[in-house]
């Protein structure tokens, strides 16, 4: 789901942006009240919210110790200080982080920001067995926590009076710092109970805050009194937004909702268009109130290699050939740009190479050198459209390559739970997706190709020692040049052991009223639309 970077050209005008948009003088007007929609409700509540809506609702409103840069593209995958004074300093072992809280930050609510709430707010994540608990679960302690619930996080030493907090961990995480960065690690109030806070949010930090929650239909935001008063000043490199109010209405019907913004009653929507409307909007409006956004994200089918016949490589290798991304572009409306690798573009370590071109002359000719004698496989994909035509495709593609194929649609409420259990019956290939949940490499790696993940992320099955030593090694060291080229190889080598099939990357769509300077808006490839950026013309 990506696109080519200029990276020195896209920072500085990433500097440029932000310094924009921190200081407000952006040309267009400042105040008003945006009005936007979703297609589902999120949980507005950080430390247990798991989806992209909810990320999009959030980002602007709580802040953890750091975040990621308000920015397009790559540039948007870079950690900057939020209310911690600097980056962390990591010591030589890659064990310990101290850093400082920024002095004088207070919460929505008028509350003082202490260094104590941060172990507090991790504590309150193992307490909720939130999903994002399981990144924190190397600090010492956290594991122990997490099963006991009492006692506290001994790994985490906060300083109320300093500031200062230092986190130790087990062994050294690389990914450490990214993981501080999420919407899980969001600082809170110590004390903020423990239960799910949608209909009420806590207090934020952020320039927005929520304050008012219809469930499931609706909630609004304004700006955040504190934000006005100290936080703006001490957080100056984070933008301070251009509305005055934010007003959010769940509609599900995604063609009521091209209708709103078509006519102005709304100025935008965060869902994705309807496939049958998608070329329609693009056409007449991109460029002006229509614009292609890149996610992090990889679509493919994979193989069960722990099984015949996906167990010899040659037969992978002749499913790769055979795979045709044009025709699944086709199937996704446009919205899709191909790919034939892990990492997608705009991800770090992102070096595009293509080991199999779409021949499907020689996908048969490879067939045939491995001659399997077991050619029955099952298929599975999900019921959602387009997701469940990619899979008619894909079955087609090897009863042409000359497999007897079965093909199973499942209800897509519970197709991962059922394609992950490795007591599923018949496992053998199937669609998938996957989108990580921070801008790291070792976010695709070790969830979908460490052995410890078969039966959960690891739907390949794939066991080989070398490549855990090597995502595990490369997962404890900080991500640097040395690296990203150590990331990019690892690309190419699982390519080469070819447990996917991938064919590309799906885009989503900002698309805005007339009344919105659609270039102004940022589309951070992590959170999503920026609701600082939206601005009235």
């Amino acid at each position: 789901m990506r696109k080519p970077q200029a990276a020195l050209v896209l920072a500085l005008l990433t500097i440029v942006a932000i310094g924009v948009s921190s200081c407000g003088g952006s040309g267009g007007k400042e105040g008003g009240t945006l009005h936007g929609t979703y297609a589902s409700f999120p949980e507005l509540d950080p430390t247990i919210n798991f989806t992209a809506e909810g990320l999009t609702a959030m980002y602007n409103t709580y802040l953890p110790l750091y975040t990621y840069a308000h920015a397009d593209g790559q540039a948007g995958t870079e950690v900057v200080p939020a209310l911690a004074e600097d980056l962390p300093k990591i010591s030589k072992d890659g064990k310990t982080y101290t850093l400082t809280l920024r002095n004088g930050l207070e919460y929505s609510d008028g509350t003082p920001v202490k260094a104590s709430d941060f172990p507090a707010s991790i504590e309150r994540a193992f307490k909720l067995n939130s999903y994002g608990s399981s990144f924190y679960a190397a600090i010492v302690g956290a594991e122990k926590f997490a099963e006991t619930k009492s006692g506290g996080i001994p790994g985490i030493e906060a300083d109320d009076k300093s500031g200062e907090i230092v986190i130790h961990l087990t062994k050294p995480r690389g990914t450490f710092v990214n993981e501080l960065a999420l919407l899980y690690a969001t600082v809170l109030p110590a004390g903020t109970p423990a239960k799910n806070l949608t209909d009420n949010p806590p207090p934020a930090t952020g320039p927005y805050a929520i304050t008012k929650v219809e469930r499931g239909r609706a909630w609004s935001y304004e700006r955040n009194p504190a934000w006005e008063k100290t936080n703006g000043e001490l957080m100056p490199d984070l933008p301070s937004g251009h509305v005055d109010k934010i007003e959010i209405d769940v509609v599900r019907n995604k063609a009521t909702s091209v209708n709103e913004v078509e006519r102005g009653k709304s100025d935008w929507m965060q869902s994705i268009l309807p496939a049958d409307l998608y070329s329609k909007v693009k056409g007449k409006y991109e460029g002006t109130q229509f614009r292609v956004e890149y996610p992090l994200n990889t679509y493919f089918f994979w193989m069960n290699v722990s099984r015949p016949p996906f167990d010899d490589l040659k037969v992978r290798e002749a499913v790769n050939y055979a795979v045709d991304s044009a025709a699944l572009e086709r199937i996704y409306s446009g919205a899709l740009v191909a790919t034939h690798q892990i990492l997608p573009e705009g991800m770090p370590a992102y070096q595009a190479f293509d080991l199999y071109p779409h021949d499907m002359a020689k996908a048969r000719t490879v067939l045939e050198e491995a001659n399997p004698s077991d050619r029955e496989v099952t298929v599975w994909t999900d019921n959602e459209s387009p997701n469940d035509e990619a899979g008619a495709y894909y079955a087609d593609a090897l009863e042409k390559l000359g497999f007897d194929v079965t093909l199973k649609t499942i209800n897509a409420d519970v197709y991962f739970q059922t394609i992950s259990n490795p007591e599923t019956a018949d496992l053998d290939t199937g669609w998938a997706n996957w989108f990580p949940d921070y801008p790291h490499p070792n976010a695709y790696f070790q969830p979908n190709f460490a052995a410890e993940n078969i039966g959960y992320t690891n739907l390949s099955h794939i066991d080989e020692p070398k490549l855990d030593a090597k995502i595990a090694k490369l997962g404890e060291e900080q991500l640097g040049p040395q690296q990203e080229d150590e990331y990019a190889e690892m690309d190419r080598e699982v390519m080469e052991m070819a447990p996917w099939a991938p064919y590309g990357t799906n885009t989503v769509s900002t698309f805005v009223s007339s009344e919105i300077d659609l270039d102004k808006v940022i589309f951070n490839p992590t959170f999503g639309q920026d609701l600082t950026s939206f601005q009235f013309k």
